[in-house]
């Protein structure tokens, strides 16, 4: 597996179908399916493509995506975070999401933190986005300790709830 990014406590590496178990496991997340919404991957086949035909693809096309966040020590799957490029937004968009039982220990804050710079400092984007759903506080909080700011409520195509964008310029 290939490792795009390190802290002191965690690897970030990039996604594979190998992967699909976890993945199955948090998009079937209750705060998932609330905050980000269900994905229709109900089976270990249908992660296995929503692995390959979204950040395995992306990799492929832009060079970046969601990666995988691992423990370091024991090398156990906690979440994804990564950038992200939608259609619908002009600017790269920051992403993550974790395990219900690894939130609130800071793996959040230490791997958006260590994607933010190199999305900054390697990838040259001089302006990141982040979106959450209106009462998603805890990302919103966490957003803000990055140094983002509310922007504006969007409205993503396809969506009929409006969502809260955030950036930072770089």
């Amino acid at each position: 597996m290939e490792k795009i990014l390190e802290t002191d406590r965690l690897i970030l590496r990039k996604l594979s179908v190998d992967d699909a178990a976890f993945i199955l496991k948090l998009v079937n997340d209750p705060l998932w399916l609330r905050f980000i919404g269900d994905r229709g991957v109900h089976t270990l086949a249908a992660a296995r493509d929503y692995i390959s035909q979204g950040p395995v693809a992306m990799y492929a096309r832009l060079g970046f995506g969601l990666y995988l966040v691992e423990r370091k020590r024991d090398g156990l799957p906690l979440g994804i975070c990564g950038l992200i490029k939608r259609d619908a937004l002009e600017d790269v968009d920051l992403g993550f999401a974790f395990l219900p039982e690894y939130r609130a220990q800071g793996y959040a804050y230490e791997s958006a933190a260590v994607v933010l710079a190199y999305g900054q400092s390697v990838l040259g984007l001089k302006r990141i986005v982040a979106i959450t759903s209106p009462d998603n506080d805890r990302s919103a909080n966490l957003l803000e300790k990055l140094g983002f700011t509310f922007e504006k409520m969007f409205q993503l195509p396809d969506d009929d709830e409006e969502v809260k964008l955030f950036a930072i310029d770089g």
